[in-house]
């Protein structure tokens, strides 16, 4: 009788779609299930985003698999808090979520931005719950190097003065996060398996600060490039025709990357 009940739970959420609470240790995290199949993706947001993050690809890749959106602690309608969380402390809440949606096979993580930090670290402390990465432009704590390799007394102007931007409108959990700057997890912290990172190298027109110049674009790319062949299921895309929301700009790109994981998946 458990196993039908489960069975039942299971494809409620997998033939749903419509936005839900869950209650996740002393939080409450808004989440939306759509589409089944053999395979779980589960998508994670950029920094201070929802689930809106994800509405130009959420239906696309629920025609592929089943696919988890939500909202991190502080986030669209999850319940907002004052504390400083962590890139690791969302991974245990991603975690912990998908233990109580009774998620019991390892996902495939789609991480944009900041939740490129939330996925390193997850598939670092949860190896057990991750078997492929696809990360869309996602952030580093390498980013800052790129301004002061270019040129360093500028470099550490701008850096002054985004830092001081980003205090002006309220520094949310993620910023502080991005601000301190620690190491994240890379191979082999993280297991191998099927890794891709889209990057964008788009050259901008009228650039804000040295991160958007011709040689901070290209150096961007070689960033990325440079982490992913480290793997050794590794791949990196870097797109030419995307900003920094590549699920905006390119969905079919996103689209077409994850199916390519999904086929490699299949094939072990």
């Amino acid at each position: 009788m458990k196993f039908i009940l489960l069975i039942g739970l299971v494809f409620s959420f997998a033939s749903s779609a419509q936005p839900a609470l869950m209650a996740v240790n002393e939080f409450e995290l808004e989440y939306e299930i759509a589409g089944s199949g053999k395979h779980t993706v589960l998508l994670e947001a950029g920094a201070g985003a929802g689930m809106s993050d994800w509405d130009p690809v959420f239906n696309r890749i629920a025609e592929h698999a089943t696919v988890i959106r939500y909202s991190r602690v502080g986030n669209g309608n999850s319940t907002a808090i004052k504390r400083h969380f962590t890139s690791r402390d969302y991974a245990d809440y991603a975690s912990e979520l998908l233990i109580k949606l009774a998620i019991e096979q390892p996902v495939i993580v789609v991480a944009h931005s900041y939740g490129g930090s939330v996925a390193r670290d997850f598939a670092a402390a949860y190896p057990q719950q991750i078997k492929a990465l696809l990360m869309l432009d996602p952030s580093s704590e390498h980013d800052v190097d790129i301004l002061r390799a270019i040129d360093l007394a500028q470099g550490n102007r701008e850096i002054a003065q985004i830092k001081l931007d980003d205090m002006a409108e309220g520094m949310s959990n993620q910023y502080l996060d991005f601000w301190s700057k620690r190491p994240l997890p890379n191979y082999p912290q993280i297991k191998d398996m099927p890794v891709t990172v889209i990057a964008s190298v788009r050259q901008v027109e009228n650039p804000a600060n040295l991160f958007f110049t011709d040689r901070g674009r290209q150096m961007w790319g070689e960033l990325w490039q440079g982490w992913a062949n480290v793997f050794p299921q590794g791949k990196a895309v870097l797109t030419a025709n995307s900003g920094h929301y590549v699920q905006f700009d390119e969905p079919e790109l996103v689209i077409a990357e994850l199916v390519a994981l999904l086929y490699k998946l299949d094939k072990e």
